[in-house]
C-alpha cells in the first residue's frame, strides 16, 4: 500500500479535551454530549466521525456516479452514529441517509451501495460496526 496523505492530529484530555492537527488549520475543544452526563456545547468523537466519513463517502458517491453517468453533483447524506451499550462494553452503530436528486430511488440505492463499497471509511468499519445505507 502506498501512502497517499496522512493526518496527524493531537488528542489531549479524551472526551473532554482538546484536539488539534499539525499544521494548525483544524482545533477544537471536546465535549462529552449532555445524553451521556457531559455539558454538551462543543463537538464530540462521533460528531468528528460522522463528519468525516461523510465528507468521503460523498467523494466516494461522486466516483461511481461519474462512471454511471449521472450527475450526483446536489448529493447529500445525513449520517447517524450511535454510542451504545453492548452487554458490558460499549459499541458504534451507523446509519447513513443517502440523498441523490433527480434519480429514482432503485438508482439511488444502487449507487449508494456502489459508493458504500469503495469508501474508505465504509472499509474500514465493515464487519466492525452495524451500519445501514438507505437511499432517502
Amino acid at each position: 500500500m502506498e501512502k497517499v496523505y496522512t493526518a496527524s492530529v493531537t488528542v489531549i484530555g479524551g472526551r473532554d479535551g482538546h484536539a488539534k492537527s499539525s499544521d494548525g488549520i483544524f482545533e477544537t475543544d471536546l465535549r462529552k454530549p449532555k445524553e451521556m452526563g457531559g455539558q454538551g456545547g462543543a463537538p464530540n468523537p462521533e460528531q468528528l466521525f460522522a463528519t468525516a466519513w461523510g465528507a468521503c463517502y460523498l467523494g466516494a458517491l461522486q466516483s461511481v456516479a461519474d462512471l454511471a453517468g449521472v450527475d450526483a453533483s446536489n448529493a447529500n447524506i445525513n449520517i447517524h452514529i450511535s454510542f451504545n451499550k453492548n452487554g458490558k462494553g460499549f459499541a458504534l452503530s451507523a446509519d447513513l441517509d443517502v440523498h441523490i436528486p433527480d434519480i429514482s430511488i432503485e438508482e439511488a440505492q444502487s449507487l449508494a451501495d456502489k459508493a458504500n463499497a469503495v469508501c474508505p471509511y465504509s472499509n474500514a468499519t465493515k464487519g466492525n460496526i452495524e451500519a445501514r445505507v438507505t437511499a432517502v
